[in-house]
């Protein structure tokens, strides 16, 4: 038996509501802040995410599906999206635009990692961009799209922010860590200490349990910033305050890619409860950042940018653990059972007609008999059910039946659309 690779998922029709809860909410509230929809393909240049993510990182290094196409050319299934939409706004002209320029996207993406709860190899995410303002209020407008987003889903998070500085004042905490974690050298994982010459930083996102022990007493960035990066923060604090929104700045959240700069922030919530020991499992779920220099890294003009990618796997585990109602999938509003080929006939002319009026309707194409297509009306949770024959036909009234409370009652077939639309049917 051929069976889906290791670290992919099939979402199954019983489980697409909840996934098109979270699609629609999203975008809806992409919506109300003024975000546009921005579709870009599956596979890219390399180069693209060797330049924009960073050849230091593990997604680069380590986790990429790679290949060469016909002619050669080394390709790469996206690993992620927001050096996908930066190519698109320089190739297609956007950054000529009226600014903020504000994009929103829905996305799967690739990357080469141990499978594990909220992890997969190919996985789907919901993400914003906003380009043209380089403004403490844009942070905080950022942070408020995807505050809203959980909210309206009733999911209960902790939004954790920080800055990891610019280009500036980075250099000196940089310094500061190599020196720290060199008297830590040989305790260090195999990956860290390679980390250690190419991107120090990287090694207090370490999931050892080692390497978190040691990075625990690390040096703060907040400690390192210049003038202008803390004033930034605070100012971006002020905005969220001010909005009411709450979070913790917590030193040690770096994200995983090189092109962040300034205010990083992450929104961690429940998922899962283990079954052994009753301990929460909690994992972010909304994370992004500034990225100011990106744009410029890869071809294009001076242009700020920040956002933002929620999970779309971890959404839908966190709302599932909330407790909240989970959407169920439609049933039919009514499902016709015919009595014979000239009523099978009509029943399928009645049927799709009813169709073309916007009713969810249903009858039998399998040739069941009258019982085996009654019990299959329940099974389906069909609200009401019509049996014809010839007699119904001949007279064109048929007894629609109540599912649910079993109430009956003689209904013309011709206006069985407008019966049903009244009181709520």
């Amino acid at each position: 038996m051929i069976i889906k690779p290791r670290g992919t998922s099939d979402i199954l029709p019983k489980d697409s509501p909840v996934w098109q809860k979270i699609e629609e909410t999203a975008r809806d509230t992409a919506r109300i802040y003024g975000y546009g929809e921005i579709r870009f393909p599956t596979f890219e240049s390399t180069e693209l995410f060797a330049r924009g993510v960073g050849d230091t990182t593990d997604v680069v290094q380590k986790e990429m599906y790679t290949f060469n196409d016909k002619d050669g050319r080394s390709m790469t299934l996206r690993p992620e999206g927001t050096a996908c939409v930066v190519r698109s706004v320089i190739e297609n002209g956007l950054s000529g635009e009226a600014m903020p320029l504000k994009l929103y996207y829905f996305t799967s993406c690739f990357r080469y990692e141990k499978p594990a709860a909220g992890r997969y190899r190919e996985f789907y995410q919901f993400g914003t961009e906003l380009f043209g303002a380089e403004t403490p209020a844009s942070d905080a407008q950022v942070i408020s799209l995807a505050d809203t987003l959980l909210k309206r889903l009733n999911i209960v998070s902790e939004l954790k922010i920080n800055s990891i500085g610019c280009k500036g004042c980075r250099p000196k905490y940089r310094e500061a860590l190599v020196s720290y974690f060199k008297s830590y050298e040989s305790d260090l994982c195999e990956t860290c200490r390679g980390r250690l010459q190419t991107n120090p930083m990287r090694i207090l996102d370490c999931k050892s349990p080692i390497c978190r022990g040691i990075a625990e007493n690390a040096p703060k960035v907040t400690d390192y910033l210049c003038p202008d990066c803390a004033s930034h923060l605070e100012n971006t604090k002020s905005l969220l305050d001010g909005m009411g929104i709450k979070y913790e700045v917590d030193p040690g959240i770096v994200r995983g890619l090189d092109y962040y700069t300034k205010t990083v922030f992450e929104f961690i919530a429940p998922i899962d409860r283990d079954s052994k020991t009753g301990e929460i499992k909690r994992l972010t779920i909304c994370a992004g950042g500034r990225y100011d220099g990106l744009v410029e890294e890869i071809g294009g003009p001076r242009l700020p940018g920040i956002g933002f990618a929620a999970g779309m796997d971890r959404l839908v585990a966190a709302l599932r653990f909330s407790g909240e109602d989970v959407p169920v999938g439609d049933t039919p509003l009514v499902y016709i059972a015919p009595l014979g080929d000239k009523a099978a006939a009509a029943a399928q002319k009645l049927v799709y007609d009813l169709r073309q009026k916007g009713v969810y309707a249903e009858c039998d194409i399998v040739g069941r008999s009258l019982k085996s297509q009654m019990k299959y009306a329940d099974k389906t949770g069909a609200g009401y059910t019509v049996i014809i024959g010839d007699n119904e036909i001949e007279t064109g009234r048929a007894i629609l039946k109540n599912m649910k409370t079993s109430e009956q009652d003689e209904v013309e077939i011709n206006k069985l659309d407008i019966i049903l639309s009244k009181e709520g049917r």
